[in-house]
């Protein structure tokens, strides 16, 4: 029997006395990452971005599932922003042990349509707010008695080609390589720094964008899973880097094997049939041989 997909697969005290800041944790991903980790056991979990209204609204809801949850709006293109970010979750709750990149910037645009701004917008949200968020938290993460551990959500988008995606495929590209980087000289310092990337993930933002707000029309039909996956499993990937301490510098795909899904153009009952017919007209051809 599978397992549902918001299954935990963890011990409910397996992030005991841990502190986690999570980027984008008002809303979609980053919110359901803050709730499992306040679920697993985290002694602290700061929520970052920059609707301090929708901040609100999901430190009330963590808050009623007795999750202690602190806030701190701004934005991560900025410095001093990311800075205060940690300090919040230094002074509320003793330090900080994980730190989860889930902002993001995204928009459908052909490569052709899309203003230089508006690709620099996602660049900055994605690549460069990485970046800021990662030198922000370095000191308390190096500090951290469990070691350090810095997740960051990516995609799949650029590992083959995706369509309308120029300025996301190329912040994503970069944050997987930055990752690789901070992880070979971190390590010294106990840092372990991974990437998960989503595949269509269901009930997201991302995915009503993608998707042309159009989400339950998708055919993913192609994917080996069959299905679009949850908030809840990209989680659980979360907690997983968070606990095996000989990862790092790696990108963990949870998609369901979306990004090397192929569509079907051939019915599985009749593979053998044709392939026995091709197998004898292939064998019959000689050098120089052109199908008439």
């Amino acid at each position: 029997m599978t397992a549902p997909a918001d299954a935990s697969y963890f011990r409910e005290d397996v992030l005991a006395g841990r502190v986690a800041l999570v980027t984008g944790g008002g809303s979609g991903i980053g919110f359901e990452v803050a709730r499992q980790f306040g679920l697993h056991g985290c002694a602290g979990v700061v929520l970052v971005g920059r609707r301090p209204e929708f901040l609100q609204q999901a430190s009330a809801l963590l808050a009623g599932e007795g999750i202690k949850v602190a806030t701190a709006a701004g934005d991560v293109r900025k410095p001093e922003d990311c800075e205060n970010a940690v300090k919040v979750a230094v002074e509320t709750f003793g330090g900080l042990d994980i730190l989860v990149n889930a902002a993001a910037g995204n928009f459908l645009a052909a490569a052709e349509e899309i203003s230089s701004k508006g690709f620099k917008t996602v660049m900055d949200i994605d690549t460069l707010g990485t970046f800021n968020m990662c030198r922000s938290a370095f000191e308390p993460l190096k500090s951290s008695r469990f070691g350090g551990v810095v997740v960051s959500i990516t995609a799949t988008l650029h590992y083959t080609s995706t369509w309308y995606q120029a300025a996301p495929v190329a912040a994503k590209a970069a944050i997987d390589a930055l990752t690789r980087t901070l992880a070979l000289e971190w390590g010294e310092y106990g840092v372990r720094c991974n990437c998960v990337a989503p595949g269509p993930i269901a009930d997201t933002p991302g995915m009503e964008k993608l998707s042309g707000g159009k989400m339950d029309k998708v055919d993913l039909s192609h994917i080996p899973a069959k299905r679009a996956g949850t908030k809840a499993e990209i989680a659980a990937a979360c907690i997983f880097l968070c606990l095996n301490n000989y990862i790092t510098g790696q990108i963990l795909p949870v998609d369901g094997g979306e990004w090397f899904g192929k569509k079907r153009v051939i019915p599985r009952e009749m593979v053998s049939k044709i392939s026995r017919g091709v197998e004898k007209q292939s064998r019959a051809m000689g050098p120089g041989a052109a199908k008439l």
